[in-house]
């Protein structure tokens, strides 16, 4: 394959995406819908290309945070319907409308509003209703009898769907999960009782889903990560994961210099790295504006010829150093790997995400815009 011309670019398969959400369609069952969660540019994968590629493949759903994340989609020829799940503010309302799209609604006051608004202005909507199970940040809180008689009076509003969102999915230690499907349940029992089951229910983005945790599914579920080919590193005795999940996203970037480093000189900022040998240091065209996590300053890793090589000094804003006197054949020009794999190296985002102490998802999401996208399948 012939490199692209840019000085750092992430090459993305549609194909290894695809794969993924047939994957987690094939886990979730016949009897449950997926809608792909593809915020935040898609994870930076990108918005517009993963959803029309997925929405080929069959998708009827997608979920977002915001209406312009919405609105966006629908420009690029997205007809699935699009849940907006990180609410609203008022001068979003016409949004919402104009766009067809579906907000999900966390309290008993906005479902208020956005009925008296949808009644004054003839727009009909549809809307989630999210409960608040335990996550304690977006959610209903108050109680269902409340809430079932918020629903009754919301007349010019089409209820579709009941959700919660887990604090702790991943966590097999604590019981945090268990509590919020139970609590889960008896909201969609009372609201059965009632007449006003809707019929889409869902709890789980991607960690239930690929730890096959049954009882979290519903009828629809909301994979994120987990469609990019990622799952969160579990907490305590995990079922093993059944599903082949491939990351989507390979991150690479030029050498734009290379250097001999006598023994005791410094390298980059606060003079934070001195060779303890004679080294041979590349400057590679990527740095913390890029992407590149400032946290793995000294102690983050490429991948190029074939070996892991460790990161010197600091990052900066534009530029990582590297040691490259274990692979003598790079070049200026030559591309190294900082996600995803170079023959026998491979260096992903879970890996990147511990050595710099953080999580994946701030990886994927933190790929600036000079970062070209390159779609392959």
């Amino acid at each position: 394959m012939t490199l692209p011309n840019h000085r750092t670019w992430a090459e993305i398969s549609l194909a290894r995406i695809a794969a993924n959400y047939h994957a987690l369609r094939t886990a979730a069952g016949p009897e449950c819908q997926l809608a792909p969660v593809v915020k935040a540019d898609a994870y930076r994968h990108g918005a517009a290309a993963v959803a029309l590629r997925l929405q080929a493949e069959g998708a009827r759903w997608f979920a977002v945070s915001n209406t312009s994340e919405g609105a966006a989609l629908r420009e690029s020829g997205i007809t699935a319907d699009v849940l907006v799940m990180g609410d609203f503010l008022d001068f979003e309302r016409s949004l919402l409308a104009c766009a067809h799209l579906t907000p999900v609604i966390h309290s008993v006051a906005r479902l208020r509003e956005l009925n008296s608004y949808a009644g004054a202005t003839g727009l009909p909507l549809t809307y989630h209703l999210k409960i608040d199970t335990g996550m304690g940040r977006l959610g209903a809180r108050a109680t269902l009898d409340e809430l079932l008689q918020a629903v009754r009076d919301a007349a010019y509003l089409r209820l579709t769907g009941l959700m919660t969102h887990f604090a702790s999915a991943n966590d097999f230690v604590s019981p945090q999960t268990a509590d919020q499907i139970t609590a889960f349940e008896a909201a969609v029992a009372k609201f059965t009782q009632s007449g006003l089951a809707p019929p889409l229910l869902h709890l789980s983005s991607s960690g239930p889903v690929a730890f096959q945790i049954r009882r979290a599914y519903g009828t629809l579920v909301r994979p994120g990560l987990a469609l990019y080919g990622y799952v969160s590193p579990a907490r305590g005795a995990a079922p093993q994961l059944p599903l082949d999940l491939q990351p989507a996203l390979t991150w690479k970037a030029r050498i734009v210099e290379i250097k001999n480093i006598p023994t005791g000189d410094s390298v980059g900022y606060g003079a934070q790295w001195r060779a303890a040998r004679p080294t041979r240091m590349a400057v590679v065209a990527a740095g913390y504006a890029d992407g590149v996590p400032h946290q793995l300053s000294n102690r983050g890793h490429v991948a190029a010829a074939g070996r892991l090589l460790p990161m010197l000094g600091a990052v900066s804003m534009d530029l990582i150093t590297i040691d490259v006197t274990d692979g003598p054949q790079l070049q200026i020009g030559d591309a190294v790997t900082l996600l995803g794999r170079d023959g026998e190296a491979s260096y992903d985002a879970n890996e990147m995400a511990a050595e710099a102490g953080i999580i994946s998802y701030a990886v994927l999401c933190g790929l600036g815009n000079r970062v070209a996208r390159v779609y392959v399948d």
